[in-house]
């Protein structure tokens, strides 16, 4: 059947409904003359008269009573698959931009996008590896994902990890040249491995706290990133100290590829925190994607209420 028979025979049921060419006509945003004209049309192929015309009424032929009973319940359910259809470009689409630090982005939100993607195929995520505090507003970030204790105030702000601690590692090879730190000053007399921050351009100072004092420490070294898995990797090697998360450096630790250094300067602190504008009501796929990410702690876990 052509596109045109399918319009015709829709037409006819219109008509065969209201009784009316004058209402049928209004229903289909088109003329009465040009609904009469379709009709004959449709009659004329079909060889047969499907409506009875008076000046009062019009009425469905025998013929036409028989093509009406066929007709309504498959063009009702095309309508109904039409409008299930309908119903799919509704589902959550479009594309969120997410500022990270390049250890978020692989340890927090690599691990939930890789099960929440497959679920939502029309959404679409573009994830920007920075270091510094991004204002995502100006720079047109639907969101951001940074240590929750640096988080602007004003910004809406929801947990997607666990409480963090930074570690200071070297390999033994390193250490079997230099006599081990006891405390943060003594790494002026370390080869430290440094991150340059890339919004900034300043080397970043690592932090140490204890007793209820917290202070950094600016470390000096012969090699300097701007990301930090070249870090890691330098200090696996023998070249320095590095200061990263423990996340990042716990399959080392328990391998034995690294040492852990001063440790109890290391306290635990907010884990990533995912951070955006104060919105009434975001799109559907942003609140999907909050959810998925949302950090729920285990029971009898350490971060656990």
């Amino acid at each position: 059947m052509n596109r045109d028979n399918l319009h015709d025979l829709a037409a006819f049921v219109t008509v065969a409904q209201e009784r009316s060419f004058t209402r049928a006509a209004a229903l289909r945003g088109v003329s009465p003359s040009a609904l009469s004209q379709t009709i004959r049309a449709l009659e004329a192929r079909l060889g047969v008269r499907l409506l009875t015309r008076t000046t009062r009424r019009v009425a469905p032929t025998e013929a036409g009573q028989r093509l009406l009973r066929t007709l309504e319940p498959r063009l009702a359910e095309i309508d109904a698959e039409l409008a299930a259809l309908g119903a799919l470009r509704e589902r959550p689409a479009g594309t969120i931009r997410i500022t990270a630090t390049e250890n978020a982005a692989g340890a927090v939100l690599w691990p939930a996008l890789r099960q929440f993607l497959p679920r939502y195929p029309d959404i679409r995520v573009e994830i920007a590896v920075e270091y510094g505090l991004t204002d995502i507003v100006a720079e047109g970030y639907d969101a951001g994902v940074r240590p929750g204790d640096t988080v602007a105030r004003g910004m809406i702000a929801v947990p997607i990890g666990p409480d963090m601690r930074m570690a200071v590692v070297g390999a033994p090879s390193y250490l079997a040249r230099r006599p081990p730190p006891d405390r943060p000053q003594d790494l002026a007399a370390h080869e430290c491995i440094n991150l340059r921050l890339p919004t900034h351009g300043g080397l970043y100072a690592w932090e140490f706290e204890r007793d209820g004092r917290a202070f950094r420490v600016r470390v000096a070294g012969r090699l300097v990133f701007n990301t930090s898995t070249r870090i890691l990797d330098a200090a696996i090697d023998g070249f320095g100290l590095a200061y990263l998360t423990e996340q990042q450096v716990r399959p080392h630790l328990d391998s034995g590829r690294l040492v852990r250094l001063l440790a109890e300067w290391c306290p635990p602190f907010a884990g990533y925190h995912l951070y955006y504008p104060s919105r009434r009501q975001p799109p559907a796929a942003f609140a999907l994607l909050v959810e998925a990410l949302r950090h729920r702690p285990r029971p009898g876990s350490a971060s656990a209420p």
